[in-house]
């Protein structure tokens, strides 16, 4: 899967959702601390939306060594279109003796501290959304499907884009984790013991997170009658590139398989009752 490059995700994320500027900034807030360092949540709320309102968190991609809550913006100002309070959360990057699995924790905390804060935030705690981009597509599935220490709980609905899902083999997350097996944290070995409403947005020529992961996993949560959905864009690669020559960088993003499963996402949000239209 991932060959040690951490791909320049912030420009193809850039790409990925034509954005004008935005008046309102997100508010930033601490979630927790390790050691002196704190991680962050960067909190967008609808404006004149009567509360409390459903969430998605968002976790960016990276290879787990790169990236920042700024690269899903797009998205989130999306979502914040649509009614839901979106929140970009930072998670600790692998290197320097942190791995996937530290990262994974930051996520399970996060999903803890909207839901102990949901109050102030506006939140219903009862309707919180996941949505994960390829290594984040990880966090927060692995996040929903058990592995959170503790028997913390993660999304109410997952919204998966190029998701990495497939681990149990991956030999760069296996060396990230300093040779550790990372079955245990694999969201496809977690499937079978069933999650949430799922929706993925996947390339047919995806190298990175190939699709075959996608498919075993959807079909391991029990298919379309849980309501676990592919949705498979043919010819294009990771997060939907049309270069299928390099799939880690110089992006060249579909425009019309993009919007196509931006709508499939905002479709899914309706469906389940987290978005008005």
């Amino acid at each position: 899967m991932f060959r040690g490059v951490a791909h320049s995700v912030f420009g193809c994320l850039l790409a990925m959702a034509a954005t004008t500027a935005f008046a309102q900034e997100p508010q930033v807030r601490a979630y927790k601390s390790v050691g002196d360092r704190s991680l962050s949540v960067h909190v967008f709320k609808p404006e004149a939306a009567a509360s409390p309102r459903p969430a998605v968190l968002m976790f960016h991609g990276g290879g787990w060594v790169a990236g920042e809550p700024e690269w899903t913006y797009p998205a989130a100002r999306n979502f914040q279109d649509l009614g839901l309070v979106a929140i970009p959360v930072q998670y600790r990057l692998s290197g320097d003796g942190v791995t996937p699995a530290d990262a994974l924790v930051d996520a399970c905390d996060a999903f803890a501290w909207v839901r102990g804060h949901a109050a102030e935030l506006g939140v219903d705690p009862a309707r919180v959304a996941g949505y994960g981009v390829s290594a984040g597509g990880h966090l927060v599935s692995a996040a929903t499907l058990g592995a959170c220490p503790n028997g913390g709980k993660g999304a109410d609905l997952l919204l998966l884009w190029s998701p990495a899902l497939d681990l149990a083999k991956d030999g760069w997350v296996r060396r990230l984790l300093g040779g550790a097996d990372p079955a245990s944290i694999s969201p496809l070995a977690l499937a079978s013991q069933g999650g949430p409403a799922t929706v993925v947005i996947q390339g047919a020529a995806d190298t990175l997170t190939p699709l075959r992961g996608a498919l075993a996993f959807c079909e391991a949560m029990g298919g379309t009658a849980s309501g676990c959905r592919v949705h498979s864009y043919p010819g294009l690669g990771h997060l939907l590139t049309r270069n299928l020559d390099n799939q880690e960088s110089d992006f060249d993003i579909d425009p019309v398989a993009r919007r196509d499963g931006e709508d499939r996402l905002s479709a899914f949000l309706v469906e389940r009752g987290y978005a008005g239209r």
